[in-house]
């Protein structure tokens, strides 16, 4: 960082410190992961300060030899990656590509059948929170309160009753598999496009260890950060009859310039997720997560749905009577880091949030495994279980400690 030292110190410090932080404190929020060093240098690369208006071929400003390689590049890797007929790969996050799919084939006002996010959802599935609930008329599936699982008898009820323009598949905070071929089936019953959003399971399906819903979608949209292992932004994937509606909506129709050095990220992270590290680390996220649930379910905790099948552990804590802001603060002050969500009870009771939610990504990436998964179970317990007592929660901080320095960022992939 000599520039950045030089320019401006203060800052250079804020870099230092959050470098030192990650280092220091085991990351188990499912949205987020390390990142190869590639992927941070291309993204400050030269790439960063380039306009690029339209698409390869045609742009709306000179200059664009490099770039239209660049995104050529990750176009042509993400449709091998994921088996895609088509790929638009500038939307700036995955909130931005599904309001470009939202806006490609729907009317503002349209109907759209998602799930709640007090379920699993996402804000940009309709939350009231959420600019798409201005846009458009949305309706909100749920999970079966007995197996907190999705009920796709009822899901098809909602569909034949209130015929929606368009249903949404994927979470942000739903630990088991979706059913992609069953909500295909609703969707076609009723006439209605279909949408998955895997922007959490996108490393994943990369990695083939889990099903793709490309071949039963109309659209699917992910981002590259969370278990893809990438940069920022998002990326739409469709099939071909829908291409230039999609292409069109993104530009002009969402956002105007995007960032090229993201686009390279992407370019990047799709080849390396060809590579046997890459799958290495996607198997381990599984089998900690798995390891993470059945530790927790040992000491007690109420794991949503009894486990999981991806990267997410959901832990509904109202019976340990804590808080999920309670469970994310003490937590953090032991240098762990997660969290609060709520839960399916939450949608009874405005602004209560009662659980938290874990993800083996990041601890993934660093090389750990299952005596660490069950080490940090171990330590979260003593930590949630001893909030007021400070000596315990510097304990387990020094243990937190010395977990991460077994295990350095800086070695992992």
């Amino acid at each position: 960082m000599f520039y950045l030292t030089k320019d401006d110190p203060e800052l250079a410090r804020l870099v230092r410190n959050e470098g030192n932080r990650l280092e220091t404190t085991i990351n188990l929020i499912a949205a987020e992961n390390h990142s190869p060093a590639s992927i941070l240098e291309v993204m400050g690369s030269v790439f960063n300060t380039k306009t690029i208006e339209g698409y390869p071929g045609n742009r709306f400003h000179a200059g664009c030899i490099h770039v239209d390689e660049v995104e050529n590049l990750a176009m042509t890797r993400g449709k091998r990656l994921f088996n895609a007929e088509h790929i638009n790969v500038q939307p700036h996050s995955g909130t931005s590509a599904n309001l470009a799919v939202y806006f490609s084939v729907l009317k503002t006002g349209d109907r759209i059948l998602s799930m709640s996010l007090p379920h699993g959802g996402h804000l940009s599935h309709g939350h009231k929170a959420s600019i798409t609930s201005q846009c458009f008329d949305f309706y909100h599936y749920k999970v079966n309160y007995e197996t907190e699982r999705i009920d796709y008898d009822q899901v098809r009820k909602m569909a034949r009753s209130i015929k929606p323009k368009m249903i949404v598949a994927g979470a942000s905070s739903y630990p088991r598999l979706i059913d992609y071929e069953k909500m295909s089936q609703i969707a076609k019953e009723v006439s209605a496009f279909f949408l998955t959003d895997m922007a959490h399971l996108a490393g994943l399906v990369a990695a083939k260890l889990i099903p793709s819903p490309i071949p039963w979608s109309d659209f699917v949209t992910f981002t590259c950060y969370k278990t893809m292992m990438g940069g920022r932004g998002g990326v739409i994937l469709c099939k071909n009859i829908f291409g230039k509606k999609i292409d069109k909506a993104v530009f002009p129709g969402c956002q105007g310039t995007s960032a090229v050095n993201l686009i390279a990220a992407k370019a990047l992270i799709f080849k390396l997720a060809l590579e046997e590290k890459f799958v290495f680390i996607q198997k381990k996220t599984l089998e900690n997560a798995e390891i993470m649930a059945r530790a927790l379910m040992e000491k007690g905790y109420h794991v949503i749905s009894c486990g999981t099948d991806n990267h997410q552990v959901l832990v509904d804590l109202t019976a340990k009577g804590i808080s999920g802001k309670a469970a994310e603060d003490s937590l953090m002050a032991a240098g762990i880091i997660l969290n609060r969500n709520v839960v399916p009870q939450d949608e009874k009771t405005s602004g209560k949030v009662s659980g938290i939610r874990l993800g083996s990504g990041a601890v993934s990436a660093r090389g750990m495994g299952k005596p660490q998964m069950r080490e940090i179970i171990k330590l979260m317990d003593m930590a949630l279980m001893n909030q007021t007592k400070k000596e315990v929660i510097k304990k387990v901080k020094e243990h937190v400690l010395a977990l991460c320095q077994a295990f350095p960022i800086k070695k992992a992939f």
